[in-house]
């Protein structure tokens, strides 16, 4: 332990070994002792070398250290001295690193969470043989070796994934000792070797809610030095950055927000935004997330500043710059359009876009501050009616009131506030004139003379001021704001040609397109008259009222074919690419109304005086200047300094779009243009022609679209019918099985009245005579009943043979045999029934005598006997019996007539179904022969189309091989597919 000693801070007793060689031995004291404390007084002892002996230390444990991790994490305190030197190894961070140092020198091994991670490197010193191990401070090369140095061990450390798998299963250690070295020893490799360390924990499970965690301890100095990791963390990887959304990470950063005091919290809060920036930028995902969470209605407690009387702390203005970038982030231009005004409207309705303008009229707030307010509020209400319309609804709380906007075109236009402001002020009102007319038209009404107020200053005097101050900057910032006031709007265009200004006494006044070409003429700085000339080209594109107004000027053409054909300087060359398409605009929307400046004799003009090359050559310059694709990248002007301030970003689309097509139209020749004016003539002619096709042909859709419902109505209602017929043939069967039932059952009842009446018996002696009787009277009972069968089968046969009559096979109801045969039938059958009756008339006389009979027996064998009188009493109930059972049969034929007369009825009604169904077939084979028709109609008049399309490619061929740009009919395409759906359809 004697070397352990010295060193620890013993006092040397001898020649001491190098550091080399002391570092050797802890290494193979940390690989070979058995006993734990030893082991941990090595790693303690190599902990203080790391510093001075970065290299050596680096090169010789690490894989000792490695191993004290992997076997030996029961002990938290050898696992803290291990995870301290290696961050000491990686670390980049020297001022740091010697303030440990010095701590451990002194014997101290107790961890301050106050470090700075800031702080540059120092002299380490020279070591005992004589080598220094660092570079000073200021000696940048010694820095960036120490760098790479620290990226080096990094990249060997990593290439074991293990071994960031272990540190991040060390970070589930409470202890203060392991977790906090830990913590920062994962945000040092990640410092080195991001991607590489991103990779590694992206894969590994739980790796990412293990490192969320941090922000839940309880200990600031681990959860602040975990905030830093997670910043390092989440950088340019979208995927780890979905997973830290999704873990919960925003309310945990919220919540530290509003613990810390919002804007007015310390350093922890900068942090918390910087890692939100780094979710939510250019990550969509996340921020839909942030906003369905409802998070964006937390944010507005943030900008409320208090009393502006207290002051402003470096720390507060960096948290609410940050605060304000956040928002930005959630609306920026970039975004998806859906995504940004969903935002807007959420900012909205939350309050927090009333908060920024609250601040943005607030006094007191510094420069920074407040121009960072007004680009946010810029791209909150960029594109959004409603937002659009509450800005203009802002007054600054001045004496009197003033909106909003004119305070800060007064800010714009004066040339004492910062250049960075101005700009700021520019933005915001192209904001809020972006995609919004109604307020361009409240701009623009400012200006006319029936609504100018002189006792108040407008937002259109304001601009006219800055138009024609001695500031260029003025100048230019006017110029594109009044532009802003004219795109896409055709309507303002022409409202603004009515501007008349008074430019001296006793002088008429002139109007303000006169006036801006006059201020062109006067030769003034470089920035004004791009300014000018980026308005002219605004205001008079695609209005060819302004055009005419431009022209009727006799001097306006002579200055502009002077100015491009010039040899001028470098700077100048950009007013002569705007010139050139100031001409160009002129030439391309020219009515023909000035007989002096037709399309033709301007391109003639530019051919003798420029050269068709030439022109072509400067307008083509515009879109080569360097400024010009700095402006084209976004909307928001981003100047370093107010000699870059040339162009707009509204203007850059207008000259990319403007410049193919003017350079066609000075190309083509009068032969040309009459030719194309010809091809004009002819295709509006077979538009005509096309639109009455087509309005023929959607008449036709009509009509067939209207039959095919009435087909469709038909088809229901026979199929209604067809249920209702099933319905009713099913109904009557089941009549008919009732029917039958009822007729079996009647049958049944007679046999056992029968079967009952041979069954009695007479108690005691009966005569002979008696018995014969009886035998007699049942006989006749038979005879009666197979007479009444006998008759209910005539009767059925008869009322067949009727219902026949009345309703004869189809094809021989007029047949007269057939119904000669039936009388004669029907006449023979009458026959039969009257012999019938009669029969049955004689035997019921037969059975009255035999009954008398019967009783005179009875009566004369024994007056007082039982046995006769119960015999008499028998017959009696058998002739009650009998006359029942006569009755209904009476009873169900009359039930038999009224089945009949109800299948007659039905028959009737299925005969009046077939013939309706009859007349709906003729029906539907009228509506499909005229259908056929409209069919063959309709093929010819596809036909037609046909030959008219082969004329119309024929037309577009030529004025294609003329150089003229053909724009394809996509409606008239459309329009034809739909028609061949129609026809597959109706095929």
């Amino acid at each position: 332990m004697n070397f352990l000693r010295g060193v620890m801070g013993g006092q040397p007793t001898g020649p001491q070994p190098s550091g080399a060689e002391t570092i050797q031995k802890l290494c193979d004291r940390v690989a070979s002792s058995t006993l734990l404390e030893d082991r941990r007084d090595a790693v303690r002892a190599l902990k203080a070398l790391s510093k001075k002996y970065r290299l050596e230390v680096a090169s010789q444990a690490m894989s000792h250290l490695i191993h004290i991790l992997q076997t030996d994490s029961s002990d938290s305190e050898i696992i803290g001295y291990t995870l301290d030197t290696l961050y000491n190894i990686f670390s980049n961070d020297e001022e740091e690193e010697q303030d440990e140092s010095e701590e451990s020198s002194h014997g101290s091994e107790e961890i301050h969470p106050g470090l700075n991670f800031h702080l540059i490197l120092t002299d380490g010193g020279p070591s005992s043989s004589g080598k220094q191990s660092s570079k000073p401070a200021h000696d940048e090369n010694g820095q960036k070796q120490a760098d790479d140095l620290g990226c080096q061990f990094t990249e060997i450390f990593i290439k074991e994934p293990e071994n960031v798998t272990l540190l991040l299963s060390l970070l589930e250690e409470f202890d203060f000792h392991v977790r906090w070295p830990g913590v920062k020893l994962l945000t040092a490799l990640l410092k080195n070797q991001c991607s590489q360390v991103q990779a590694v924990i992206l894969v590994s499970p739980m790796g990412v809610s293990r490192l969320m965690d941090l922000l839940a301890d309880t200990r600031e100095v681990i959860r602040n030095d975990g905030l830093l990791l997670l910043q390092h963390l989440t950088k340019c990887n979208a995927a780890i950055q979905k997973i830290v959304a999704f873990e919960n990470a925003f309310e945990r950063l919220l919540d530290i927000i509003t613990e810390e005091g919002n804007s007015d919290g310390g350093i922890v809060v900068e942090d918390c935004l910087l890692l939100l920036l780094n979710l939510l930028k250019n990550n969509s995902s996340n921020q839909n997330f942030f906003k369905e969470g409802s998070y964006i209605q937390r944010m507005k407690p943030w900008f409320e500043v208090g009393d502006e009387n207290l002051g402003w702390s470096a720390q507060k203005v960096t948290n609410l710059h940050l605060m304000l970038q956040l928002v930005r982030v959630m609306v920026s231009p970039v975004n998806p359009p859906g995504a940004t005004s969903s935002c807007q409207k959420s900012m909205y309705h939350c309050g927090l876009l009333q908060q920024l303008c609250t601040i943005l009229m607030a006094t007191g707030v510094p420069a920074d501050i407040l121009t960072e307010t007004i680009n946010t509020v810029s791209e909150v209400i960029r594109g959004s009616q409603v937002n659009q319309d509450y800005f203009a609804s802002v007054n600054a709380p001045s004496n009197p009131p003033r909106p909003a906007i004119v305070v800060l075109l007064m800010s714009m236009v004066n040339e004492r506030q910062p250049f960075v402001l101005r700009c700021a002020v520019l933005y915001c009102f192209q904001c809020f004139l972006y995609k919004n007319q109604k307020g361009q038209g409240e701009i623009v009404a400012t200006l006319l003379p029936s609504t100018i107020d002189a006792n108040s200053i407008s937002a259109g005097q304001l601009l006219c001021g800055g138009l024609f101050s001695t500031d260029s900057v003025s100048n230019w910032c006017a110029a594109v704001a009044l532009a802003h006031a004219l795109q896409d709007n055709m309507t303002q265009k022409e409202q603004l040609l009515r501007v008349q200004l008074a430019t001296s006494l006793g002088n008429p006044p002139v109007s303000l397109l006169q006036q801006c070409t006059n201020i062109l003429s006067q030769g003034s700085k470089v920035q004004t008259r791009v300014g000018l000339l980026m308005l002219l080209c605004t205001w008079i594109n695609n209005c060819p009222i302004a055009v005419t107004h431009f022209l009727h000027n006799q001097a306006n053409i002579p200055f502009l074919t002077g100015q491009i054909s010039e040899n001028l300087e470098e700077d100048e060359q950009l007013v002569q690419g705007l010139c050139a398409l100031l001409l160009g605009i002129c030439i391309y929307y020219n009515d023909n109304s000035l007989e002096n400046y037709t399309k033709e004799k301007l391109k003639q003009l530019i051919e003798k005086r420029i050269g068709k090359e030439n022109f072509v050559e400067k307008l083509g310059s515009i879109c080569k200047h360097e400024l010009y694709s700095r402006a084209a990248q976004k909307p928001q002007p981003v100047f370093s300094s107010p000699d870059q301030m040339l162009f707009d970003h509204e203007f850059t689309k207008l000259v990319k779009e403007l410049e193919a097509v003017i350079t066609k139209a000075v190309h083509k020749s009068s032969e040309e243009e009459k030719k194309e004016e010809e091809v004009k003539k002819t295709l509006e002619q077979h538009d005509s022609i096309v639109t009455q096709y087509k309005e023929l042909i959607r008449e036709q859709d009509t009509q067939i679209n209207e039959l095919k419902t009435q087909v469709s109505s038909m088809k229901t209602q026979n199929e209604q019918l067809q249920a209702s017929l099933t319905q009713q043939l099913s109904q009557l069967q089941q009549h008919k099985d009732q029917y039958n039932v009822l007729k079996l059952k009647l049958g049944k009842d007679s046999q056992q009245h029968d079967a009952h009446g041979e069954g009695a018996q007479v108690n005691g002696v009966q005569s002979e005579e008696l018995s014969r009787l009886w035998e007699e009277l049942e006989e006749l009972k038979k005879q009666h009943g197979v007479l009444q069968g006998q008759l209910t089968e005539k009767d059925s046969l008869i009322e067949k043979m009727k219902s026949e009559g009345a309703h004869p096979v189809e094809g021989t109801a007029g047949s007269s045999e057939n119904n000669s045969e039936l009388q004669k039938e029907l006449e023979t059958l009458r026959a039969q029934v009257q012999s019938q009756s009669a029969e049955i008339s004689q035997l019921q006389a037969e059975r009255q005598e035999l009954l008398k009979k019967a009783e005179t027996l009875g009566m004369a064998s024994a007056p007082g006997n039982a046995d006769g009188s119960a015999a008499a009493a028998k017959i009696t109930e058998l002739e009650k019996r009998l006359s029942e059972v006569t009755a209904e049969t009476e009873k169900i034929k009359e039930e038999g007539k009224i089945w009949s007369n109800l299948k007659v009825d039905l028959e009737q009604q299925v005969a009046t179904a077939n013939s309706s169904v009859a007349i709906l077939q003729n029906e539907k084979s009228k509506l499909q022969q005229e259908v056929a028709e409209s069919k063959k109609e309709q093929d010819d008049l596809l036909m037609l189309l046909a030959d008219q399309d082969q004329k119309i490619k024929s037309l577009k061929e030529k004025l294609k091989e003329l150089g003229e740009p053909i724009e394809e009919d996509d409606d008239l395409d459309t329009r034809d597919q739909y028609d061949d759906e129609d026809d597959e359809d109706d095929d």
